[in-house]
């Protein structure tokens, strides 16, 4: 059942997005693209630093080992060692970015930041072949991500693929938007959806089978999970939201972001109490 429900979270943000991107206009898609950026910062926050860190933290038994049930010894991780992967998974996710392997920006023309006639064109590549690419990677990250919290602990699997899901909808919009401008017809900017969705499917089967046999390295896991939100939110969106607005425009940020923040407590105290 855990590789089912792996499966259909992973599933659940591409088709989500295609859908969403199926059925509204550029206009609209924009105007929610905004909306969910301030969303998506409040989720990934809320969610990398109050439930998927605490869980990799849980486990800390200092600098002891124990025994696993085999009798092979069994390293637990310690604080140490969990920060400095906390630190290797920011630069990694850093240099990802700088090679164009981790896409995961929501900017095209028209939303406001003043880019250039031919932004969307340069950030669609050859045939889209930039767009496929950085969206394949930077969703088979996501997949392996949601593998992992839902081998660690359902709820947090189920809050972790939520999170995921909320940023690939204003992702996945914003590049089908790129799409368009650059040239792309409807038909052909969806099937690149949905391909950089399947993706986040082999990603998910991948991490279940990877990470599955060796459950002592789920922490570090955890930890790497935490960085790639925390480096989207603090690297991508939040820079976004640095801009001059009126008083509305900033209320509204920040209510997007407080919600962002409030769902995912929401959402964890609910699978908290069905659980018991």
């Amino acid at each position: 059942m855990t590789l089912f429900y792996i499966v259909l979270a992973t599933a659940a943000g591409g088709l989500l997005s295609v859908l969403i991107a199926a059925t509204l206009t550029v206009g609209v898609l924009g105007r929610v693209v905004k909306r969910l950026v301030s969303l998506s910062a409040g989720v990934l926050l809320a969610t990398s630093l109050l439930h998927v860190l605490p869980e990799a933290f849980a486990g800390i038994g200092g600098h002891d080992h124990g025994h696993a049930a085999d009798g092979a010894m069994h390293h637990q991780p310690t604080a140490a060692t969990l920060f400095a992967t906390l630190l290797a998974g920011l630069i990694f996710f850093w240099l990802l970015e700088k090679a164009e392997l981790y896409r995961h920006a929501h900017h095209h023309e028209g939303d406001g930041h003043d880019h250039h006639h031919h932004f969307d064109v340069q950030q669609a590549g050859r045939g889209g072949l930039a767009v496929l690419v950085g969206d394949g990677v930077h969703n088979f990250c996501d997949g392996v991500i949601i593998a992992a919290a839902f081998l660690a602990d359902p709820g947090l699997g189920a809050v972790t693929a939520l999170a995921v899901a909320l940023h690939e909808i204003p992702q996945e919009a914003g590049d089908f938007i790129v799409l368009l401008n650059a040239g792309f017809a409807r038909r052909r900017a969806l099937a690149f959806n949905l391909l950089s969705g399947a993706a986040a499917v082999a990603g998910g089967i991948a991490g279940y089978f990877m990470v599955g046999p060796f459950q002592n390295l789920l922490p570090y896991l955890l930890v790497l999970a935490a960085s790639s939100f925390i480096y989207i939110a603090v690297a991508d969106l939040l820079p976004q939201l640095q801009q001059r607005l009126s008083w509305r425009e900033t209320a509204a940020q920040v209510g997007w972001l407080a919600a962002g923040l409030v769902l995912v407590v929401a959402a964890r105290e609910l699978l908290h109490l069905h659980a018991h």
